[in-house]
């Protein structure tokens, strides 16, 4: 029978709270390594907020770096907005090389990534 695990990114904000994104290019600033075991498979739910007063462009790579199938773009509006929903739920199953999730913004240190995984063992 599986198991979920809620766990919290393993990024910057391991203690559960928001990872500063501070890269504005690839490779981004670290938001997840999933599981290098082949059975376990992470639901990532991501959600960012733009602490900026110009509304930002946030590049999540999901997996992977190549820009012609792993990176999901999202405009972040202008506080007080709130969180915007970035990553519904997607998953990364494990393998012999663990999948990275980083993002990267158009400026520096003004979008915060929220979220957590819902790890599933077999």
């Amino acid at each position: 029978m599986a198991t979920f695990s809620k766990i919290a990114l393993s990024g910057g904000g391991a203690d559960g709270l928001g990872i500063t994104v501070v890269a504005t290019a690839t490779a981004g600033t670290l938001i997840h390594t999933a599981s290098t075991t082949a059975t376990t498979i992470d639901e990532v739910w991501l959600y960012a907020v733009n602490t900026s007063a110009t509304a930002r462009t946030l590049t999540i790579e999901f997996g992977g770096v190549n820009t012609t199938k792993d990176l999901i773009q999202q405009s972040i509006a202008v506080t007080p907005s709130g969180l915007v929903l970035v990553c519904a739920g997607l998953i990364v199953q494990g393998n012999a090389t663990a999948k990275i999730i980083r993002a990267f913004a158009s400026a520096a240190s003004v979008v915060e990534v929220f979220g957590f995984v819902n790890r599933i063992t077999a």
